[in-house]
């Protein structure tokens, strides 16, 4: 039967109230936040925020439109559990009412700000409770290490702005976070956790070093190959990757090769926010799966982690999956094999091809991962990402591929 006229299972699609996208947009920034309170908390990212010139850009357009400003969290990398219950400590303790957060950095300051904005008004009272509390608050509120309480009432409306083009994390529902000490690396997932509005504003990657290009470009178009494959694909999300990857494919390495080329850095952009919506809206699969151990074990960057692996699991996938990497090649280059075998095998060496032209490591030994801890890796890859991978895997069915790829 044609594929147009197949059945449609029922289906929900979950995506930003608002998606304010292009050059120079982030100036709009303080009348979107108007619409939405009186104040606007800023959770900046350190280095990213400052070095884009986005941090004191959006609180200028704050200014303009009378939308008084505070600074009250930083992020220096991907947010831990201690991290969020000291931005929860160290918020106003005056009415909360009209506060907007507004998280201005990449991935991993917008998660923070998903998690502060959502405990601001589902933990409270916070005033004068302790560390302890706090952490136990965060920890209870995280997948699969708490006591799993959920997000009830609607968190802080939160104002996303990334300066790096990668996660999707300014449409997305969860935030990922971390607890060195207990050696985990969990999600807070609410659908009242997508943020009200994400302000996508190219210019602001264009101060993104090398490292960060690389592995937010190839998180990006982990995340948009995943979500287009996993079994829990949904078909609009589908449709949007068909856009979106191909223009990250083509933009990566123009990017990398002249860094200041704002066309390619806006489609790179374009395509860390179809990422996010296609896998909230989706799901994801081994790459994921796996690299959120490899975060815990080896610290390894979720951007590199994630290329590390991609190219492993499309091997492991290509057999059930066929088609659908038939349809990716053949969308990127319109003289693709007509035979599914031939542009599938030709888009998993694509994809591989990139990756080692990134100057990503190949190796699991690369990125620091001893021998010894391959059945540690296998056993903690797992979670919500790996149950949308198309081949289902457990732990005894990962060690040979994690050894393979050793």
């Amino acid at each position: 039967m044609h594929a147009a006229m197949t059945s449609l299972a029922s289906y929900d699609l979950l995506v930003p109230p608002r998606i304010v996208f292009g050059p120079g947009r982030a100036a709009e920034t303080g009348s979107i936040v108007a619409e939405l309170g009186r104040i606007a908390w800023i959770v900046s990212g350190g280095r990213s925020g400052d070095a884009s010139g986005g941090l004191d850009g959006v609180e200028a357009a704050c200014r303009a439109v009378g939308i008084p400003t505070r600074r009250v969290a930083s992020s220096t990398g991907e947010p831990t559990v201690d991290d969020v219950a000291a931005a929860l400590a160290a918020l106003p303790d005056a009415d909360r009412e009209g506060a907007v957060i507004v998280a201005v950095g990449g991935g991993a300051t917008i998660d923070l700000a998903k998690a502060v904005a959502a405990l601001a008004t589902n933990a409270t009272p916070l005033a004068a409770t302790s560390a302890a509390d706090l952490d136990t608050v965060v920890v209870d509120h995280l997948e699969g290490v708490g006591r799993g309480l959920s997000i009830m009432r609607p968190p802080l409306p939160l104002v996303a702005v990334p300066t790096t083009a990668g996660t999707g994390a300014e449409a997305t529902r969860n935030a990922v976070i971390s607890c060195p000490r207990r050696r985990f690396k969990k999600s807070m997932r609410s659908p009242l956790m997508v943020p009200r509005a994400a302000v996508v504003d190219p210019t602001l990657t264009l101060s993104c070093p090398r490292g960060t290009t690389v592995a937010s470009g190839l998180d990006c178009i982990t995340q948009l190959i995943e979500a287009f494959i996993c079994r829990f694909r949904q078909p609009l999300p589908r449709a949007l990757v068909l856009d979106a990857l191909p223009r990250a494919v083509a933009a990566l390495p123009k990017v990398l090769a002249h860094p200041a080329d704002l066309a390619a850095r806006a489609a790179l952009s374009h395509a860390a926010l179809v990422s996010g919506i296609a896998l909230t809206n989706s799901g994801l699969g081994m790459a994921h799966g796996v690299a959120a151990a490899l975060g815990i074990e080896c610290g390894t960057p979720h951007g590199v982690a994630c290329a590390v692996m991609l190219p492993v699991a499309l091997r492991v996938n290509e057999p059930v999956v066929q088609v659908d990497l038939a349809l990716l090649e053949r969308t990127i280059d319109a003289e693709a094999a007509g035979d599914d075998q031939r542009a599938a095998r030709a888009f998993v060496e694509r994809i591989e091809r990139l990756c080692r032209e990134a100057g990503v490591p190949q190796r699991l030994r690369d990125i620091g991962l001893a021998r010894d801890r391959i059945g540690w890796l296998a056993e903690h890859s797992g979670g919500a990402s790996m149950r949308g991978n198309p081949v289902e895997l457990d732990a005894a069915t990962l060690l040979p591929i994690l050894t393979g790829c050793y």
